[in-house]
């Protein structure tokens, strides 16, 4: 596509060509040796480093804003117990009475009554779900044959939901821990924020240590992330839902950090649509419409829809993966950085080799 002449309001303006071998298959053995291209929107200059840089690319009082979702193992694989057909499975939600719901993947339609005989962690059939009704959206509402709790049920049955690109989403042993952050601790998504998986324990204690600060916020990243805009214009696609939170402590931490001068660093795009959902709230929801935004906690859901053109509230800068074509989270890039210059940064890291998506390297936009 010609870069001077594009539709912005188009999904095809958000489309790149990559490589399949560039899809990250696995994680480096060490997080923070991912390599980091650095992005300056003022300037438009790129420049190549490492994640194990950033004790030297930040400032001190800079406020790193980090999503502490935990990932579950939500991925069940088991048959569909009366014609033993390959079943698959991804926990979504609780439902009322005891009820779950799920993704359902198997050939044919399933119908109410119909049980699935799911498989353990070592491959045999155990447990056994009643299918009890099909929502519009396909999906399945489900109980087990015998109660149980959810934890309980995904400890002994579920697997690591990783994406498809990454091995078919076939998970192996080291993905418990390669696909989860460091700082997670509030189970709920169902794909890493990952972003922050090139963070270790050892970093943060040194970006710490030289003046950079840190705060929490959760947004349970939901199966719609990896959802391709299907629409031919970006207002026609329909924006899905994602739990998120902002404790009032948090968002202290976070109005003091830059009141005192400090750039406000969103790690990963979940934590950008927290931080400007929250600021969108309690705009609307002030007293005076014409006084300037104030940001405080903040819980509910989100279906906040980050396109350009957009006006920034809460980021000053953004630390992110690289992310699928014409897919939301590349949109809401372009909306921070410019479409331009990101589309021009997927061009130069193509061409240098990094590695894409979840297991991939990443980027600084300051």
């Amino acid at each position: 596509m010609n870069e001077t002449e594009f539709d912005a309001g188009s999904v095809d303006a958000y489309d790149y060509e990559l490589p399949r071998e560039l899809i990250a298959q696995h994680p480096l053995d060490h997080r923070i040796d991912a390599r980091l291209l650095l992005i300056n929107r003022q300037t438009g200059e790129l420049s190549h480093h490492y994640v194990r840089d950033l004790p030297d690319l930040l400032n001190a009082g800079d406020m790193l804003v980090l999503n502490n979702s935990k990932v579950i193992a939500a991925r069940l694989v088991g048959m569909r117990t009366s014609t033993r057909g390959r079943w698959e499975g991804l926990y979504l939600r609780a439902a009322e009475n005891g009820f779950w719901e799920m993704l359902s993947k198997t050939r044919g339609h399933m119908t109410p009554g119909e049980t699935i005989t799911l498989r353990d962690h070592d491959g045999r059939d155990s447990e056994q779900l009643v299918v009890c009704s099909r929502l519009d959206e396909g999906h399945l509402v489900v109980r087990p044959l015998e109660p149980i709790a959810i934890e309980e049920f995904l400890e002994r049955f579920g697997r690591v939901p990783l994406p498809p690109y990454i091995r078919d989403g076939q998970m192996v042993d080291q993905d418990t821990t390669s696909y989860q952050t460091v700082y997670a601790k509030v189970p709920g998504s169902v794909a890493a924020p990952t972003a922050g998986l090139h963070f270790s324990t050892d970093l943060i204690r040194h970006l710490q240590r030289r003046g950079v600060l840190t705060a929490g916020l959760t947004l349970h990243v939901g199966v719609g992330t990896f959802r391709p805009v299907a629409t031919e214009r970006i207002e026609d696609h329909k924006m899905h839902t994602e739990w998120c939170e902002v404790t009032d402590a948090a968002a202290s931490k976070i109005t003091d950090a830059r009141a005192a001068g400090g750039r406000v660093i969103a790690v990963g795009t979940t934590s950008v649509r927290v931080l400007e959902t929250a600021a969108q709230q309690l705009s609307t929801n002030k007293l005076n419409p014409g006084t300037e935004s104030k940001f405080g906690g903040w819980t509910g859901e989100t279906s906040i829809f980050i396109r350009p053109p957009y006006s920034f509230q809460m980021v000053d800068a953004l630390l992110t993966n690289f992310h699928l074509p014409k897919s939301t989270l590349l949109m809401l890039v372009s909306a921070f950085a410019g479409r331009e210059l990101v589309m021009r940064a997927y061009r130069e890291a193509i061409e240098e080799r990094y590695r894409f998506y979840s297991y991939g390297d990443c980027m600084l936009i300051v």
